[in-house]
């Protein structure tokens, strides 16, 4: 598969890094808005073609795109390139709005091409390890997930800068960045839930520094923090009568344990290499362009619009605005 990338962060090259080694793809070109940059990166990934006009590089020499730009240009990014024939594979959130992902979706699938959100718990094959370990803990009725993990740009604004991640007019923040790993977990092994409550707490800046949320279903209260401003040492729990999986990183999947109510302790899982859990969301990817009728194509679209919408819920619930 060749490859186009919009963005030349460090999240970028995970991805080509990944894909990769595990798929063998080639990156071909690269979007940056400056020369300086893309060259930079081009240089470093071994990538011959640098554009810094999006025009021009939708109408590139490649098949798909992998899209690592600021949330606000996802959608208008995305656009672009499925109207130009490209295959797009999308940093989460896939876009802000769910009625912006609905309208990318169609479009998609009018053209016949496949588009996909880049979120590795939905590609990692630990996600059938963890729902396998929770069917062995007996009746669920408390879940704890948390990703708390001190920004390395908290420095910066520290400083009185402004890096993107703290940015609210480019629909970034802490939900955005790192509480969307809590929801795709709670939503995928429990469902829609009955009610949500949440708050977040600002910054200066106007962004979500830090966050809770509530989503309550008939049988149990799945509960899940997130923090840019502090880092989590505990991990995530889900609770059963019979049992408790611990997981020490919600968004990798690494490093779970079981732990039954005599105090017996059985890894699920050890550590995984962030570039080969990246190379699993581009392996899912390109597995779907080979073959569109994929059933797991129609999961992958199904829950990324259930996020979406929860994510929006949890947004107007906490009052977190982009502007």
């Amino acid at each position: 598969m060749r490859y186009g990338v919009i963005g030349t962060g460090w999240i970028a090259k995970s991805f080509i890094d990944g894909a990769r080694l595990i798929c063998g793809s080639e990156f071909v070109a690269v979007y940056s808005r400056t020369a300086e940059s893309g060259d930079k990166f081009a240089a470093a990934n071994n990538i011959e073609k640098v554009y810094t006009d999006i025009s021009e590089f939708a109408n590139g020499d490649f098949d798909a795109v992998y899209i690592a730009s600021p949330n606000r240009l996802h959608y208008e990014q995305s656009k672009l390139m499925l109207e130009n024939g490209k295959h797009v594979i999308c940093e989460k959130p896939i876009t802000v709005e769910p009625d912006e992902l609905a309208e990318l979706q169609a479009l998609a699938d009018e053209k016949g091409l496949i588009y996909v959100e880049a979120i590795m718990y939905m590609f990692n094959p630990a996600r059938e390890l963890l729902k396998d370990a929770i069917g062995k803990i007996g009746k669920i009725t408390s879940v704890h997930f948390d990703f708390s993990q001190l920004s390395s740009k908290y420095p910066a604004y520290k400083r009185g800068e402004l890096p993107n991640i703290f940015n609210p007019a480019l629909a970034t923040g802490c939900l955005m960045d790192l509480g969307i790993y809590c929801v795709y977990p709670a939503l995928d092994l429990f469902g829609l839930p009955e009610k949500i409550t949440a708050c977040a707490h600002f910054m200066e800046s106007g962004a979500d520094g830090s966050g809770v949320a509530g989503l309550l279903y008939p049988d149990k209260l799945v509960n899940f923090t997130y923090s840019k401003l502090g880092q989590d040492r505990l991990g995530s729990q889900i609770f059963g009568d019979e049992g408790t999986v611990k997981i020490e990183s919600i968004s990798k999947l690494v490093n779970m344990t079981l732990t039954d109510n005599s105090g017996n302790e059985t890894e699920i899982i050890g550590d995984v290499a962030k570039e080969k859990l990246m190379g699993y969301e581009a392996q899912g990817f390109e597995r779907f362009i080979a073959n569109p009728n994929d059933p797991y194509y129609n999961v992958i679209k199904e829950r990324a619009m259930q996020v979406s919408t929860v994510m929006k819920e949890i947004r107007e619930i906490s009052g977190i605005e982009f502007k």
